[in-house]
């Protein structure tokens, strides 16, 4: 069975995982089923790009804006934050990219 994901919206250049993916084929499901190829391990609940995205390019998700391309992202690319830049959230850049736990703090002190 391949790995599956959602798309939202039909406008959404990324879909979110339900499964996790190895590299390999993906189904996606929702606005515009089709299979894509992952270029990379997913884990179940990230984004993978459905198309090449541009730098400065919006990322959308439900039919949303939720940020912008850092670098160029690949279609079948893992999307998250080292290649995405929240347009929701200022501090998106300094979160750990497996955790989310936030690295701009010193925890001693919190």
């Amino acid at each position: 069975m391949n790995a599956r994901a959602f798309q939202i919206q039909p406008q959404d250049n990324v879909a979110t995982l339900l499964d996790d993916a190895p590299a390999g084929s993906i189904e996606i499901l929702g606005a515009s089923p089709q299979e894509i190829r992952s270029l990379e391990k997913i884990e179940r609940g990230h984004k993978v790009a459905l198309r090449d995205i541009a730098v400065n390019e919006p990322i959308i998700k439900f039919g949303v804006r939720i940020g912008h391309a850092t670098q160029p992202i690949r279609r079948g690319a893992w999307v998250h934050l080292h290649n995405l830049a929240s347009d929701l959230d200022e501090r998106s850049g300094t979160l750990d990219l497996h955790s989310g736990a936030p690295t701009d703090t010193n925890s001693a002190y919190v």
